[in-house]
């Protein structure tokens, strides 16, 4: 059995985002200038978009994305329940109602079919947005919703929060700007645990007109930034247009950015590898039913989200994660559905059956460690632990 604890996720940073940094800090500009220009064109350049906005978050990424489609009271935004609450938030932020569709049970994404029911028999008028979210790094059904958008003339939010560098028929995730005359907007997130890091940040890509307005928005809704206000030859002058929010990136973020975007074919790669190892192990053990991978995607690997078989593991999902944190292997659950949080079950009357996979999946959801700098002997760890658990009950069944 492992001796240390294995955490769960562990950032990836060496000496070229330290350099970086140091650099930042030597050249007297830390908040938004160069690095977080150089950044926002490099990462666009990367997932082949028009135009990139580097932010402090992809929850301010998202707000954002609302506020320029116009959305806001009376309008409503439709989304999954498996999620992280900050992406329902944002509807309720803008004064938006959020409407909940329930998953596909194979990839835990929005069923479109699900989402044409809900839009036939709800008043549609005020309906002024699909969020899918890529969940764990699998893309959502693009074709159906654009489809569907088109249909009800709806913009489209993706939360890719867990999709880079995701690929949906060959296409990366964030390439997308409009299809058939819908918007599509793509929020990024590059929290510390995610494929890509800047410790907090985000990037929001899209249309040029809806993400340069955006900019406005993201710091104050004045009209030139710092950068342009102070650099050499620049006027001091600006006009606030709007009132806008404080989401700015810095420099400082940008700067271990930059390196992280070279890296991440290579951090994909091993989150890959380490994949097909956890896979071919536990597709092997009856207790368990490992992630899909449509044959169409290009998966980010962000999340191994792994689920207990009903019926053939004599523990509970708590139990279950109880004997992996007994073999020091860390784990985490991902996610509670919304429509079980106090606020969003009080505020709209909800019952765990009214979204029924979502909360059907999410008991038998169990995530396990996955970053690029697992060694092989981690990744033989968690196997063997995985195993040991499932072993061990056996034997409990057949001594009872």
């Amino acid at each position: 059995m492992r001796i240390n604890p294995l955490p769960f996720s562990v950032p990836y940073l060496d000496e070229d985002e330290i350099n970086e940094v140091l650099d930042t800090l030597r050249s007297g500009w830390i908040t938004t200038g160069p690095k977080v220009k150089q950044f926002e064109r490099e990462f666009a350049a990367f997932v082949e978009a028009p135009t990139a906005l580097a932010v402090n978050s992809c929850t301010a990424a998202l707000h954002l994305a609302l506020v320029n489609l116009g959305i806001g009271p009376g309008d409503a935004v439709v989304t999954s329940p498996m999620t992280f609450c900050s992406g329902v938030h944002v509807i309720e932020q803008v004064g938006a109602r959020p409407i909940l569709v329930d998953v596909d049970p194979k990839t835990l994404n929005i069923d479109p079919v699900k989402l044409r029911k809900v839009l036939s028999e709800s008043e549609c008028g005020r309906v002024k947005a699909i969020m899918p979210v890529h969940l764990y790094g699998h893309p959502c059904d693009l074709d159906s919703l654009v489809e569907i958008a088109q249909e009800y003339h709806m913009a489209i939010v993706q939360d890719a929060a867990h999709a880079l560098p995701a690929k949906y028929k060959d296409r990366i995730i964030g390439s997308q700007a409009s299809s058939g005359g819908v918007q599509i907007l793509t929020c990024f997130s590059f929290y510390a645990t995610k494929n890509l890091t800047t410790a907090e940040g985000g990037m929001l890509t899209g249309p040029p007109d809806l993400v340069e307005n955006a900019r406005v928005w993201s710091l104050h809704g004045m009209n030139r930034d710092a950068w342009k206000r102070y650099d050499a030859g620049e006027s001091w002058h600006y006009e606030v247009v709007c009132p806008g929010f404080k989401y700015n990136m810095t420099d400082i973020q940008a700067a271990i950015g930059l390196h992280q975007l070279q890296k991440l074919p290579d951090f994909h790669e091993r989150r890959c590898q380490i994949v097909r190892r956890y896979n071919a192990a536990f597709s092997a053990l009856a207790e368990f039913q490992i992630p899909c991978e449509s044959p169409d995607v290009q998966h980010a690997w962000h999340i191994y989200a792994l689920r207990l078989n009903d019926g053939r593991l004599g523990l509970t999902r708590e139990q279950f994660i109880e004997e992996l944190t007994a073999r020091n292997i860390g784990t985490s659950v991902h996610f509670i559905p919304i429509h079980v949080h106090p606020y969003y079950r009080d505020k709209y009357a909800y019952n765990p059956e009214d979204f029924p996979v979502a909360c059907r999946e999410y008991h038998r959801l169990v995530s396990l460690p996955l970053y690029p700098s697992m060694s092989d002997r981690d990744v033989d760890d968690v196997i063997e632990a995985v195993r040991a658990v499932a072993e061990g009950d056996r034997v409990r069944a057949i001594q009872a």
